[in-house]
């Protein structure tokens, strides 16, 4: 048995490991990392682990740690816990040792402080150290009094440094670094499911929500009206008018989409286009007299809405600004809105109730006039050159017009300032390999026709069409996901779909962005 075995084996004894998703242990990469998990179990504590040894070692700090150095915090040494452990967050089960929700509230990494042996000063009762943390920094002091009968109360204390704060609180930082939920979010529903019986790198698995789409019997009731009457779906009745009215022309031959279409429409992709817009507010693009006359944009939340539609209230809007956003999560809502006269929707890409911390960051890739979709296609390749690169996940999207977007997913740990600048650094940097094709000017009209891409796009807020919203094309076209080696299909266009043709399209290959939904990417440095 190694060490670190050794040192688990009273961690493995107090769990049963067929009811707790918390980790056995088994083969992590070692580092220096240290992480704090805020745990309410029997009381609420958060456990400071740093990594040595091969195992994280443990304490259970009642109050939390703190930057204030007058405070002095108990700390309770508690047995090691495996290195994956620093990644769980999860609800340990009712009656299992440590039973209730926890979040990973701080990590980072840790350095020793004026001695090359840390073991034996714990040893010695007195580890200094440095913490890098998202919310803790600076020096730190483990100390151990030496007067406790079983020689686990510990003392935890900041030093007075640059990052000293007084009066700093560990409960006025209440959301997870990893996945920015709060313990009351984890505990409702968790974001992930740790299993610990899997090897360290499988062992998460996302808790995605589930949503449904209408029933035959309900798409067939719809068929079925006239040009108005009352349609259930999902259990919520709306009330349709100007079913048969035309809203946007056919292509060539083919015949003008209805609203009742755009309906069954929106309410059919539901369960694939639900995941892109749940828990963020939208905006949308009204088009009530058709696609032939001017659409304009709407985003509050009308009166005369049904009450069981979801709404944000905007606290941080000024008197004049938008109060109240739609939060779509369901078929109905979505159908609500086509018979509104929405027809493209355009979700925030960051969501409620940390609005400032985006989720996706995006490349837009606006063609000029005289860009070719054959260039579109070279810089978007070249994004998944770069993507590959700096070891992160991404996919394409065509718009439903003339381009191309790219959308990875991160960590809500970053504001809009810090996505848009590190996208504009990579835009660059792409641009830089084909300065023939891009250009940075703001105005269409200072292009010289050429394609910009707009790194801009990363702002809170921003009207940037959602996966599978309808575009106001003849033939209504779709913005669709894909995959990257799509972008060598011959037969590839940007409007190549539409709303009567992406629904065989899922069916056959699915969904391309579902592989990015629940996975929360750093950026790496630039």
């Amino acid at each position: 048995m190694d060490e670190a075995a050794g040192r688990l084996a009273k961690y493995r004894e107090m769990r049963n490991f067929e009811r707790t998703a918390e980790p056995a242990g088994g083969k992590a990469a070692p580092g220096n990392r240290f992480v704090v998990q805020r745990h309410r179990a029997r009381r609420r504590h958060y456990d400071l682990r740093l990594e040595l040894s091969g195992v994280l070692v443990s304490w259970a700090v009642p109050k939390g740690p703190t930057l204030d150095p007058k405070a002095r915090r108990m700390a309770v040494h508690v047995e090691d816990h495996p290195l994956e452990y620093a990644d769980f967050e999860g609800v340990i089960p009712p009656g299992e040792y440590g039973g209730g929700d926890v979040i990973v509230w701080d990590r980072g990494t840790w350095e020793p402080v004026d001695t090359d042996d840390p073991e034996q000063a714990l040893a010695d009762g007195n580890l200094h150290f440095d913490l890098f943390g998202d919310k803790l920094a600076g020096r730190f002091v483990l100390v151990h009094p030496g007067r406790d009968g079983d020689g686990k109360q510990w003392l935890l204390l900041h030093k007075q440094d640059g990052h000293a704060r007084s009066g700093w609180d560990a409960e006025d930082h209440p959301k997870s670094v990893k996945s920015g939920l709060t313990n009351d979010e984890v505990a409702a529903a968790p974001a992930a499911r740790w299993h610990g019986d899997r090897p360290a790198a499988e062992a998460e698995e996302p808790v995605l929500p589930v949503f449904e789409g209408p029933t035959e019997e309900e798409l067939s009731a719809l068929d079925a009206l006239g040009a108005r009457g009352g349609w259930t779906v999902g259990g919520r009745k709306l009330s349709l008018t100007n079913l048969d009215k035309v809203l946007v022309p056919g292509r060539e031959d083919e015949e003008p989409i209805t609203k009742r279409e755009l309906i069954r429409y929106y309410a059919s992709i539901a369960p694939v286009m639900l995941p892109y817009l749940a828990g963020r507010p939208l905006n949308t693009q009204r088009f009530p007299g058709g696609t032939g006359k001017p659409g304009f944009w709407h985003k509050e939340v009308p009166e005369h809405a049904p009450s069981w539609l979801p709404r944000w209230h905007n606290e941080a809007a000024a008197a004049e600004e938008v109060q109240q956003y739609l939060v779509p999560g369901a078929a109905a809502d979505l159908a609500w809105l086509a018979n509104f006269g929405s027809l493209e929707l355009h979700a925030w890409t960051s969501r409620i109730p940390d609005v400032d911390r985006p989720t996706w960051t995006l490349f837009d890739i606006d063609p000029g006039p005289e860009t070719s979709f054959d260039d579109v296609l070279v810089l978007a390749r070249l994004h998944r050159t770069a993507l590959e690169h700096l070891g992160l996940a991404g996919r394409p999207k065509v718009t439903g017009q003339r381009g191309i977007q790219v959308w990875v997913p991160v960590e809500p740990r970053y504001t809009f300032a810090e996505t848009r600048a590190w996208a504009e650094t990579v835009s660059k940097t792409i641009g830089k390999t084909v300065p023939e094709l891009v250009s940075w000017a703001w105005r269409k009209d200072r292009r010289g026709g050429l394609a910009r891409l707009d790194y801009t796009q990363n702002v809170h807020n921003k009207t940037l069409v959602a996966p599978y919203s309808v575009r106001p094309r003849p033939g209504a076209p779709v913005s669709v996901p894909l995959e990257w080696d799509e972008l060598d299909d011959p037969d590839l266009r940007p409007d190549r779909w539409t709303i009567r043709t992406v629904a065989d399209r899922v069916t056959t290959v699915g969904d391309p962005f579902s592989a990015l939904l629940g996975l929360a990417q750093r950026l790496p440095e630039l």
